[in-house]
């Protein structure tokens, strides 16, 4: 400690504050942007901190559109993230688990397509998607936006639990099977509880996807009764009659807050399951 030099961490000190305050501007930008009456927040836009405070923004974008309220487009939003989550957990942790674990045929052919999933992009597939969706008379409900994420799609959360997995002792699974446990006993009493830190860090990732989700409610859903948030910000767009800049902002903070207070909850077991599975950012 003696031989470090004071000035050098002043200066990392200062350089990180700044860039974190230059990456967090424009969040604190929306949220104060929120508090302004809406004919001055474009003109005063440089001004961080409103003058003039006011909640009107917020009663006036709960109000919604068509006789909807902002409150039924959270719970859509709710009812998707929650659902498809559930989903992608249960058949992640069940791939991953038999990718890890068990021996079969084509195994490692199996893991390579689950691996070229991740490196995809998603808009390849949204044309095919769609197609195979309507025939399905899928288009216009909330199939396509939860059942896929039941049948593990998402290699990222099945690679994330499969060395997590890897980390567990295989004994543990010897002495389980001597006891008379089967391959579902011992994932579900051996592995599922020890697992808990990866199944929270892929909740956490999957829930703020599904949350973010705006291109695939933009394709399948039509009705604005099922508009979930993401999509339900478009409405305050109007490019003939002008847009609620004010209430634009004030729905896009309540939008952010659920990610943000899972996250604040969760962020120890987030950081665990990270760590444990050596996947760096």
């Amino acid at each position: 400690m003696a031989g470090r030099k004071p000035w050098k961490e002043v200066v990392y000190h200062v350089l990180v504050t700044l860039g974190g305050f230059i990456m967090v501007y424009p969040l604190l930008w929306m949220v104060l942007s929120s508090f302004k009456p809406t004919d001055m927040v474009l003109p005063t836009s440089s001004q961080l901190i409103p003058t003039q405070w006011t909640v009107a923004n917020y009663v006036q974008g709960w109000k919604g559109f068509m006789g909807y309220t902002f409150a039924t487009f959270f719970l859509n939003s709710f009812f998707i993230s929650l659902v498809a989550t559930f989903g992608t957990l249960i058949s992640s942790s069940l791939v991953a688990y038999a990718l890890q674990r068990l021996e079969f045929k084509l195994k490692g052919l199996l893991f390579v397509l689950v691996l070229s999933t991740m490196m995809l992009p998603a808009q390849i597939l949204m044309i095919p998607q769609f197609m195979w969706y309507r025939h399905l008379n899928w288009v216009g409900t909330y199939y396509p936006m939860i059942l896929p994420y039941f049948f593990a799609i998402q290699g990222f959360f099945v690679y994330l639990i499969m060395n997590f997995i890897g980390g567990i002792p295989k004994d543990l699974d010897e002495a389980a099977k001597i006891d008379g446990c089967s391959y579902y006993g011992i994932f579900a009493r051996v592995i599922l509880p020890l697992i808990v830190p990866a199944m929270v860090t892929s909740a956490i990732f999957s829930f703020i996807w599904r949350w973010d989700d705006y291109l695939s409610a933009l394709l399948y859903v039509n009705k604005a009764s099922m508009r979930p948030i993401s999509l339900a910000l478009q409405l305050f767009n109007d490019p003939s009659s002008g847009s609620d800049i004010g209430s634009i902002l004030a729905m896009s903070t309540l939008s952010i807050v659920p990610a943000t207070v899972i996250f604040l909850i969760f962020q120890k077991s987030l950081v665990e399951g990270i760590a444990s599975t050596g996947i760096k950012g």
